[in-house]
């Protein structure tokens, strides 16, 4: 049996991230305040920063003549790049800012579920520009709606705003719960 397998790591983790004691990965625990340990940003107007993102890996293995795909995709926060200022903590703006890593992982079940429907035909001859585009369009929605969530909630200042997001964002992670990791 000859077995090839093509390796392609995207957005810099490869696929031991779990692994990586630096981040803490999207699970139904909430983040704490604890988590938040870069230093606050003297020059932000802002009183908490939440740096979260997408990573994910592929690989295509053949076996026999018969092409698979496999992948790996997670949502992370990272704790060295998050930051508070400590007189404003409080559960209001922890909630948003956990709201912030919500949204990631949404869009990390969002690129799990298109990946899952994809049919190996669509790769092509360049599989690596083929996920690269999808993942491509996923980080850009994910960035306009974290803008979008700063901007009609004014940063968690509107609370009717907020109230909003929490139930859409709430909804929208329910409606793609098969593709939690």
């Amino acid at each position: 049996m000859r077995t090839i397998i093509f390796l392609f790591l995207l957005a810099g983790q490869g696929l031991h991230a779990q692994n990586n004691p630096e981040k803490i990965y999207w699970q139904d625990e909430p983040l704490s305040w604890e988590d938040f340990k870069a230093r606050p940003d003297k020059s932000s107007s802002f009183q908490a920063n939440t740096n979260a993102g997408l990573s994910y890996s592929w690989n295509l293995k053949n076996e026999n003549g018969i092409l698979s795909l496999r992948y790996e995709v997670f949502s992370y926060f990272n704790p060295e790049s998050s930051w508070v200022v400590p007189t404003s903590k409080n559960d209001h703006l922890l909630t948003h800012e956990q709201l912030h890593f919500d949204i990631t992982e949404l869009h990390a079940r969002k690129l799990r579920k298109e990946l899952s429907n994809l049919q190996i035909e669509q790769l092509g001859k360049d599989p690596k520009r083929v996920l690269n585009s999808f993942y491509s369009r996923i980080e850009k929605e994910r960035a306009v709606m974290q803008q979008k969530f700063d901007r009609e909630t004014n940063h968690s200042m509107n609370r009717e705003a907020e109230a909003k997001w929490q139930k859409f964002v709430k909804d929208e992670l329910a409606k793609v719960k098969d593709y939690q990791a």
